[in-house]
């Protein structure tokens, strides 16, 4: 497989030491192995010892400028995109995704693919999807025993996975969804830590890590492929098609400048985009949900009670909105930068990247009260500030998939509470690093005490 380099205008030269936030003097290595290890505690560390903003230095990266302030974190969001570009802070998810993805694109080549692919999230699609998110959540719940201990993330993997086979890439046949599950979840589980780190991206054989997740991707490519190539004739030789999922919606859609349709690897890069995107970070999103929910009653309590009712999720959305800043998945969102920009009273010069720290920033008690308490009520009756609480990144980067996220989030947890009771086991989950994600360290563990599917 040959891993397409895109054309970037390089980065402009860093004048180090010009005015950069201070930071800690550990080797490079060592603020790594800090980074990967233990980012929570290296990071709050960080964070009383040099205040709102400073400055961390990594391999591959560089200097990179955490930012923990909220009026900074709305500066970096508000910035002119040519000027803090995300696609450039990406690159490192090129191998996995592709040099057209929209999340390594910048400036207008991201502004255009951006619009290209919002039909594909709107209001209207999103809850046309909802029974087929039941019904792939009913599907896993018939797998569970009465009695018997699970881990939930497991479970959650399975659902998001086979949501995004059947919902986004539109695959519902027995053979071709069965190659395309066995293919993406191993391409999934082969990329780890791998790909984050391109001195590890040498290819020793079948049996080193990167020579599996080269074969695996090209298996996924091949599968991929062959998938637009019979969607786009079955598109052209149907005027009406009744298909809601959103490559169908991809397929149709045009530029607004030239009316040109996506090319077969602009859809490619997407939909791998789009299972990265909304895989992994939304299984662990749902399996904090329960980790979190469970071990608190009043706020289970009364989420049954509104789920009875049906009438209303707004409890329910603040118990979401509450588990994706006490434990976000994600957690930094980056820029590079290619001219200077003023964050937190400081002129950052060109050639830095700046990071709106989330996991600091949203679980700081100069931020929120009770910053490290579940409290979904902080949500009731109110809108996020965008620069104190961003799980999505923010600015014209905010995730296009959050909508979607968050719909899919709705729809397995009304289902697995309509039809199963769980308690939890153990104490409480810490926190542990897998590839970019936060999940917790045991998995999410629950006994199943109901059942009724």
């Amino acid at each position: 497989m040959t891993v397409a380099v895109s054309d970037r205008t390089p980065a402009p030269p860093l004048v180090v030491g010009r005015d950069l936030p201070p930071g800690p003097h550990l080797p490079q290595t060592a603020q790594m192995l800090l980074w990967f290890l233990a980012i929570v505690p290296f990071s709050r560390w960080c964070r009383r010892h040099y205040g709102s903003t400073f400055t961390i230095n990594l391999p591959f990266n560089g200097l990179v400028v955490q930012v923990c302030d909220p009026h900074g974190v709305r500066q970096v969001f508000a910035a002119p995109p040519d000027d803090a570009r995300a696609g450039e802070a990406n690159l490192v998810l090129q191998p996995l995704l592709g040099s057209r993805s929209v999340l390594l694109l910048d400036g207008a080549e991201h502004l255009r693919e951006r619009r290209r692919m919002l039909p594909a999230f709107h209001g209207d699609r999103l809850q046309a999807l909802r029974p087929l998110i039941e019904e792939i959540t009913l599907d896993e719940l018939r797998r569970w025993r009465t009695g018997h201990e699970l881990a939930l993330r497991g479970p959650m993997q399975r659902i998001t996975l086979e949501v995004i086979l059947r919902a986004v890439f539109g695959v519902d046949k027995g053979a071709q969804l069965s190659d395309m599950r066995d293919a993406l979840g191993a391409l999934l589980s082969t990329n780890g830590q791998v790909g984050l780190l391109p001195g590890l991206r040498h290819d020793w054989g079948p049996r080193s890590p990167w020579g599996r997740f080269l074969r695996n991707r090209a298996r996924v490519d091949d599968l991929v492929y062959r998938l637009i190539r019979e969607r786009r004739a079955e598109v052209e030789h149907t005027a009406d098609s009744a298909r809601s999922d959103i490559l169908h919606t991809l397929l149709l859609a045009r530029d607004a400048d030239d009316g040109r349709s996506m090319t077969d690897a602009e859809l490619h890069d997407e939909l791998l985009t789009l299972l990265v995107a909304g895989h992994e970070t939304t299984a662990t999103a749902l399996t904090w949900f329960f980790v979190l929910v469970l071990r608190h009653p009043a706020a289970l309590h009364r989420l049954r009670e509104e789920v009875e009712a049906g009438a209303s999720t707004e409890w329910l959305d603040a118990c979401i909105r509450e588990t994706l800043r006490v434990r976000p998945v994600i957690p930094v969102v980056a820029r590079r930068l290619y001219a200077p920009l003023q964050v937190a009273g400081r002129v950052l010069p060109a050639g830095v990247a700046v990071a709106p720290n989330i996991l600091v920033t949203q679980r700081s008690e100069t931020v929120f009260d009770g910053a490290l308490s579940f409290r979904p009520e902080r949500f009731l009756g109110s809108r996020p500030d965008p620069g104190t609480y961003f799980p999505f990144g923010g600015g014209t980067r905010r995730c296009l998939g959050a909508a979607f996220a968050h719909a899919e989030m709705r729809a397995v947890i009304t289902t697995v509470l309509q039809h199963a009771t769980l308690r939890p086991v153990g104490r409480d989950e810490r926190i542990r690093r897998r590839a970019v994600t936060r999940v917790p360290r045991r998995g999410g563990r629950v006994r199943v005490t109901r059942l009724a599917v």
